[in-house]
């Protein structure tokens, strides 16, 4: 199974044109198709990055907001780092406050945008995989309230399923205009959403 998906994989139309447009990641696609949409990440942006190994998210952020902003990524694995100076990686668990204190001690200010496309390692049992799911993002709504700033924007993947919309009404509560979406890029039969957050309150 495990070359078969390797090949199919290879053949798939968003990881062709990751590897010609020189993305790290084809989820870099998901990104660039969001912002089109939704405009959420703008010039001048501070932007911290959860979950962000490989880099592909946090490469398009870079390129939107110019020299003026900064990057901040944050993931357990270290990241290969760009060219561009106004990047910082912060190697770790968003989960802890040892992590959470180092993103809020890189940030001038607090931050104009959240992301997180973090997924759990899959361990094939929908109930389980589910669970960790709603955990990673309910852990990222928690770093929004320290480090968003009123009126700053949050992208946040969760898989549809039990606890989803429970999730939704949680970010309803702390942003003012909240929408949900599937990009283009997204794999199909892909149970995963985005939900856009918007002018947090």
């Amino acid at each position: 199974m495990g070359k078969r998906w390797e090949v199919e994989k290879k053949k798939e139309h968003y990881y062709k044109m990751a590897k010609k447009e020189k993305y790290r990641s084809r989820a870099s696609y998901k990104l660039l198709q969001l912002n089109k949409k939704f405009k959420i990440i703008k010039p001048r942006d501070y932007v911290v990055d959860l979950g962000a190994a490989p880099g592909g998210w946090s490469q398009v952020a870079l390129d939107l907001i110019g020299e003026e902003g900064m990057v901040i990524a944050v993931d357990l694995q270290r990241i290969r780092p760009f060219e561009q100076t106004n990047f910082v990686q912060i190697t770790g668990d968003f989960t802890e406050k040892e992590t959470i204190d180092k993103i809020e001690e890189t940030l001038e200010w607090n931050a104009d945008v959240l992301l997180s496309d973090a997924a759990p390692k899959l361990t094939g049992i929908t109930d389980i995989d589910q669970l960790k799911s709603v955990d990673i993002a309910e852990n990222a709504l928690k770093i929004s309230d320290s480090i968003l700033k009123i009126g700053g924007n949050f992208i946040i993947k969760l898989f549809q399923g039990e606890g989803f919309e429970e999730f939704l009404k949680k970010v309803k509560k702390k942003f003012n205009n909240v929408k949900t979406t599937k990009p283009p890029s997204s794999k199909k039969g892909s149970t995963e959403m985005y939900i856009i957050a918007m002018k947090k309150k």
